[in-house]
């Protein structure tokens, strides 16, 4: 079961996620410490310039006195506040964009242990909503949410210290509102809402498969006027992710009602319990008022604590799929530290290879000899491509023996496999760039003219030439500038420009006509001599190009 797909039962609890993503933190907790102790002593500010002004007010109704330099200090709190707030934030802000580049960092190192297997047949707009949405919903987590648990906590022990001080059943009463509002809300809040933000992250990344869907086939969408029926489509997933936001909104505001309304029966509780001690002669009349401002003006802390409830079943959802994408299990890990490994060969011996449940080949055996061009011909889906791509090693094989060089795959080094070998694939990707740093894919260090004769080789030279900007126009957004044919020479030449010994070519001339097809044979023909050619087709007339043909059936061998 991959760990994207994760069922209910799977997935971590919220205090898992939080924890696994705190321990991110570690490099960085000096700023951390430096954003809590910051933060505490904002929020003493805050507090204790409503108690001071308390005091204040008390000492010149019933005592008729004002107390030397209050003003000033007041005025001192009230910017001190501002500072040590600006402070705060700055440090959180710090430690969430750094750890926000860390975390693209560590995914994409993912994607790339991954891939291509990641790849095959995945939704790739849920991997963009990965890489792109969910990292930055986790910059709520990192800025809004570690810090601001801690400075709760400390804040609300030194209040209840200091409301105890005034009168031990008031700090009592103090440390259970704390913990109502800043605990025991947020979590029966979150654990209603888990469930609705998964839901929600989910349906956003599948919208934007959907949406990335109907662009890559804007052009059929036009041409069998579907596009009614597409932007319905599109509305109906939008409406119902409207919908999913609208119940996490409701809950929002349902938490704020409760937590308000606690936040009231607590300052009035306090209220009503200081008044009674202050009849019973426990407390005098200052004690009185100082704990009840204290109390009314010492949530803030914990009501920013609760709040985060409102936006952590999304940001804990994100966390959820970044954390299962770092964890998840690559088909195949990169092999180091072996012999280093020179291609002398390869071949297959009795394989059986499966997709999940769909059998693809089945005690399959090949010989490819060094220096002889390999022709393999049979019909779409009779396990070709699957074969080029265990030599690529993208995947293991279920059973049975791939080698290269008389080795088997998987004690060959990962750096010297990519080395020995160049794969062409059926369809030819094209970055949205220029053609020759398209080309200069196969050898990022190629000099101009080593990208020209690659092009040469694979007969696409001449056309680049006609470009008006020759090797440095651009072929749009996934080549669509250029045809099938063309995109499948420039593919031919990145081979070319590798100049690696072991040559893979998956269906090199199905998307040229049969003048472009003899011309991209002869190119193949003049340009390995000494080369080791792996050519699959179901085109006939490509194999004429090999020296030995094997017909392929349904994953077997004739």
């Amino acid at each position: 079961m991959s760990q994207q797909k994760k069922t209910n039962q799977g997935r971590r609890k919220g205090i898992q996620i939080m924890m696994q993503l705190i321990g991110l933190v570690y490099s960085l907790l000096p700023i951390m410490m430096t954003a809590i102790f910051l933060g505490v002593l904002g929020y003493l500010c805050a507090i204790f310039l409503t108690i001071l002004a308390g005091f204040e007010i008390i000492n010149v109704v019933f005592e008729g006195t004002v107390v030397s330099g209050m003003l000033v200090l007041l005025v001192i709190l009230a910017v001190l506040r501002g500072i040590l707030h600006y402070g705060e934030q700055y440090c959180n802000h710090f430690i969430a964009f750094k750890l926000l580049a860390i975390i693209r960092h560590k995914v994409f190192a993912a994607l790339r242990k991954l891939c291509p297997a990641k790849l095959e047949g995945r939704d790739k707009g849920n991997l963009i909503s990965i890489i792109t949405t969910d990292i930055e919903l986790l910059e709520v987590f990192y800025a809004h949410t570690i810090s601001p648990i801690a400075i709760a906590v400390l804040t609300s022990l030194i209040m209840v210290c200091f409301i105890g001080y005034q009168s031990v059943p008031a700090g009592i009463l103090a440390f259970a509102g704390y913990v109502m509002v800043g605990c025991v809300i947020p979590l029966v809040t979150g654990r209603k809402g888990a469930e609705q933000g998964m839901e929600f992250r989910d349906s956003f990344g599948d919208l934007n498969s959907f949406v990335l869907d109907s662009l890559r086939g804007l052009d059929e969408t036009i041409q069998y006027r579907s596009g009614e029926k597409r932007l319905s489509q599109i509305k109906g997933r939008s409406d119902d992710l409207g919908q999913m936001q609208k119940g996490l909104n409701r809950l929002e505001a349902s938490q704020k009602s409760v937590t308000n309304l606690t936040i009231l029966v607590f300052s009035f509780g306090m209220l009503f319990l200081m008044a009674y001690q202050y009849q019973s002669g426990k407390v005098d009349f200052k004690e009185m008022v100082i704990a009840t401002i204290a109390m009314m003006g010492s949530f803030g802390p914990v009501v920013a604590l609760s709040n985060l409830s409102n936006n952590l079943t999304q940001t804990l959802a994100s966390g959820e799929r970044v954390l299962s994408l770092l964890e998840e299990d690559a088909q195949t890990e990169e092999v180091t530290g072996k012999e280093q490994t020179v291609f002398s060969g390869a071949d297959a011996e009795h394989v059986d290879f499966s997709y999940e449940e769909e059998q693809i080949l089945k005690d399959y055996s090949i010989e490819i000899p060094r220096g002889k061009v390999i022709g393999i011909h049979g019909a779409s889906g009779s396990g070709k491509s699957t074969l080029l791509k265990l030599f690529m090693r993208f995947w293991d094989a279920d059973k049975g023996k791939v080698s290269i060089s008389d080795k088997d795959i998987r004690e060959v080094n990962t750096a010297d496999l990519r080395n020995m070998e160049s794969y062409v694939t059926q369809e030819t990707y094209l970055f949205h760039d220029s053609i020759a740093n398209n080309i200069a894919v196969g050898k990022p260090d190629a000099a101009r003219e080593e990208i020209m004769e690659a092009a040469k080789k694979a007969s696409i030279h001449e056309f680049i030439m006609t470009l008006p900007n020759g090797y440095d126009t651009k072929v749009g957004e996934l080549g669509d500038t250029l045809s099938g044919g063309e995109k499948q020479r420039i593919g031919i030449a990145r081979a070319f420009l590798h100049d690696a010994p072991f040559l893979l070519l998956d269906e090199p001339t199905s998307n040229l006509d049969s003048l472009n097809e003899g011309i991209i044979l002869k190119s193949l023909k003049e340009s390995c001599h000494e080369k080791t050619v792996v050519l699959v087709s179901h085109r006939s007339s490509t194999m004429n190009l090999a020296e030995v043909v094997y017909e392929m059936d349904n994953g077997r061998v004739s």
